[in-house]
């Protein structure tokens, strides 16, 4: 349920994409991020650096929602074919994770070749600065060029900051759907891509 609140189509494994001052939302960088060095990688969800921005969101459910996320996740839902998990650095510290699985089950605008958004979450001491939308912008970029025609996700009424990240970025409410589906705390929302 819950998910806080870059590039191009290469979504194999491989170099970070490196972008000076990041202007890949279609927004002007703020001043205070122009300067500095913005990198997305592909990672395994096990990788350690991953492991620690995980953990720290789910100590931020434990005070948003008095307990952690208890979604079920399978590590392999992240690896081709059937996902992709990724890390944001700034300055070389790990500060954004964002992922994507498969979600078959899960219909929108007419089509089955839906994905979940997962494990957004940007670190505190880099919040303000526009990286979870940039790497909301990564994710649908790389789910875009797997195939995949629409995102959907689920968030928590108790993170108003990702509620307004997502439905300014396009998203719309749609039915409750996964593990949180009858959570009267749940918001779910879908874009078509």
């Amino acid at each position: 349920m819950h998910s806080l609140s870059s590039e191009g189509p290469d979504v194999a494994a491989g170099p970070p994409v490196v972008v000076p001052g990041d202007r890949a939302s279609g927004e002007p960088a703020p001043a205070d991020l122009s300067a500095r060095r913005w990198v997305v990688e592909r990672v395994p969800i096990t990788d350690p650096d991953a492991v620690l921005l995980v953990e720290q969101v789910q100590e931020e459910y434990v005070v948003r929602y008095g307990g952690r996320d208890d979604s079920p996740i399978d590590a392999t839902e992240f690896e081709d074919p059937t996902g992709m998990f990724f890390l944001g650095r700034l300055d070389g510290a790990p500060v954004v994770t964002g992922a994507w699985r498969r979600r078959g089950d899960v219909s929108l605008a007419g089509t089955t070749r839906t994905a979940e958004v997962k494990r957004m979450y940007v670190a505190p001491s880099a919040r303000g600065l526009g990286l979870a939308r940039r790497m909301l912008a990564h994710l649908e970029d790389s789910a875009r060029a797997a195939g995949i025609e629409a995102f959907v996700l689920e968030t928590g009424m108790r993170q108003p900051e990702a509620i307004a990240l997502y439905a300014s970025s396009g998203y719309a409410r749609i039915p409750g759907f996964g593990y949180y589906r009858d959570s009267p705390l749940s918001r779910c929302f879908g874009k078509a891509l």
